[in-house]
């Protein structure tokens, strides 16, 4: 059976740099065309043996593991402790809480409703409890309490009896929301669905694995949306996603008046390190990619700045035109103006009956 340095150094209570320093002494580089060391026994214990570990030397115990790390969920526990069981761990030898998620193994506990990767790059997790209500007690409680009490969440994903380390994250703004879950029985319940977003991260780890022959990024036909107030997604109170009626009749009356040139206003969806995000409408002729905000205010331009310039890279990264523009109902002021030509992006503004392009 083959040891990583991975697993010595949750034994050791060592940084495995200071392990693969001592692997190189011995061992030398990796044969080529190797990704990482996988150690025999008798080169394991020639490891250990120079590094000579005592039991007093292992506290206080350091968090050892690296992005990508794959063990063994016992040699988790026998290094740090902290409940078997359970998908919130909380060891009494580091302040770390490990969460472990395991994909579509939890559904029938209600767990699949909401848990995994968002379009905004947090990651939702569902909180401990099977039956009833969930509340904050044990391990729901240290997370949510996770930052006031300077505790970093380590985030595991779980195949087979191996876990693998995703990396640290923290809570997000809002930490957590309650919606209605199924429980085993698949009565409904209250579930803490906790928002958490990534300090040091690999989030396309969490990526699913698209099913047989679907698309990766598809660009469907566009409709104008209602006039009336509705929730993109779900749950609204976790990703912010309620658009108000001014951005929809924005986006109606633009749509028509696209169709008014000749060109045809699409739906385009994107795939981003394991989510599906998508612009307000993709201008197949042109290759606009568009974002529309209900007002020129700076904190909406500077958050469609960031938005439409990430779509329109993921766009080209698929062989499309892609040309970044940012929607409003009028012009913002002139400083933002400059920073939208500077950054290449076309402004476009409503104009009595219909709207003007500023470059």
């Amino acid at each position: 059976m083959s040891t990583t340095p991975a697993q010595l150094s949750l034994e050791l209570n060592l940084n495995q740099r200071r392990i693969r320093d001592e692997m190189l002494m011995l061992y030398g580089t990796l044969p080529e065309g190797v990704t990482r060391w996988e150690l025999d026994d008798v080169q394991a214990d020639a490891v250990r043996s120079r590094l000579g570990r005592r039991p007093e030397d292992l506290n206080p115990r350091i968090w050892t593991l690296e992005i990508g790390d794959t063990v063994q969920r016992h040699q988790l526990h026998a290094a740090y402790g902290g409940q078997q069981q359970s998908g919130i761990i909380t060891p009494k030898s580091v302040r770390d809480i490990l969460i472990v998620t395991h994909p579509g193994r939890g559904d029938r506990h209600g767990y699949g409703e909401y848990e995994g990767l968002q379009a905004d790059g947090s990651f939702l997790y569902t909180g401990e409890g099977q039956y009833g209500n969930q509340r904050f007690v044990r391990g729901n409680r240290a997370l949510r309490d996770a930052v006031q009490n300077d505790r970093p969440i380590r985030l595991f994903t779980k195949r087979g009896t191996e876990v693998t380390y995703v990396g640290e994250f923290t809570t997000g703004e809002p930490a957590y929301s309650v919606e209605k879950i199924r429980d085993s029985d698949w009565t409904l319940r209250d579930g803490i669905i906790f928002k958490l977003v990534p300090v040091d991260a690999d989030t396309e780890a969490l990526e699913p694995t698209s099913p047989a022959g679907a698309e990766e990024h598809q660009a469907t036909e566009w409709t104008a949306p209602e006039t009336s107030p509705y929730v993109v997604g779900a749950p609204s109170v976790i990703i912010d996603r309620e658009v108000p009626r001014i951005e929809f009749e924005l986006q109606r009356d633009f749509g028509n008046w696209v169709k008014g040139r000749s060109e045809t206003p699409q739906r385009l969806r994107l795939r981003a390190s394991g989510a599906t995000i998508e612009p307000d409408m993709y201008v197949e002729e042109s290759g606009w990619i568009v974002e529309a905000k209900k007002s020129p205010a700076r904190e909406y331009v500077r958050t469609a700045i960031g938005q439409v310039l990430d779509y329109a890279l993921l766009a080209r990264e698929t062989g499309r035109s892609a040309v970044p523009v940012v929607l409003l109902p009028s012009r913002p002021v002139a400083h933002l103006e400059r920073l939208l030509s500077e950054l290449g992006i076309i402004l476009i503004v409503r104009d009595g009956t219909g709207f003007e392009i500023i470059e």
